[in-house]
C-alpha cells in the first residue's frame, strides 16, 4: 500500500489567507503614470467599452455606429457559448485618442438597437472618475 495521497486543484500548497497575499506582496502593478489618472492607450490603439449592447446586434451594427467617429481598427463582442448572443459589451479600438474621445463624448447614454449604451474607457492609468449624465 502506498503512502502517497492524491492532490487536486493548482499547485500543492497549503492555501495563503488574504491577508498573507496582500502583504507578500504577489499581485503584479502598472508602473506609475506622471500625467495622474486618465485613459491610457493599449498595445495597438485606444479601446472604449460599449456595455448595454442588445444581445442579437451583430458586429456591422456595432460598426456602423461608431465608425462615424474615425477609423475603428478593431471590434470585439463577446458571445455567450450557450446561446449564441452577445454577453451585453463589446470593445471598439481607434488609432487615436481625438477619435476615441468623441465616440465616448457622442455615444455614451445614446440608443443602439433599442437599447441605451454607456461608453468609457477600457483601459485607464488611475482611477477615472466621470460625472454620469
Amino acid at each position: 500500500m502506498s503512502s502517497a495521497r492524491k492532490q487536486k486543484g493548482r499547485g500543492f500548497r497549503e492555501p495563503m489567507e488574504v491577508e498573507d497575499r496582500l502583504q507578500g506582496g504577489q499581485f503584479e502593478s502598472l508602473p506609475a503614470d506622471k500625467a495622474g489618472p486618465g485613459p491610457a492607450k493599449s498595445v495597438e490603439g485606444w479601446v472604449v467599452l460599449v456595455t448595454g449592447v442588445h444581445e442579437e446586434s451583430q458586429e456591422e451594427d456595432v460598426h456602423d455606429a461608431f465608425a462615424e467617429f474615425g477609423d475603428v481598427k478593431n471590434i470585439y463582442m463577446n458571445l455567450d457559448r450557450r446561446t449564441g448572443f452577445v454577453k451585453g459589451y463589446a470593445l471598439v479600438e481607434y488609432a487615436t485618442k481625438q477619435e476615441a474621445q468623441a465616440a465616448i463624448d457622442e455615444m455614451d447614454g445614446k440608443e443602439l438597437l433599442t437599447q441605451i449604451v454607456r461608453v468609457n474607457w477600457a483601459f485607464s492609468s488611475g482611477p477615472l472618475r466621470r460625472a454620469r449624465r
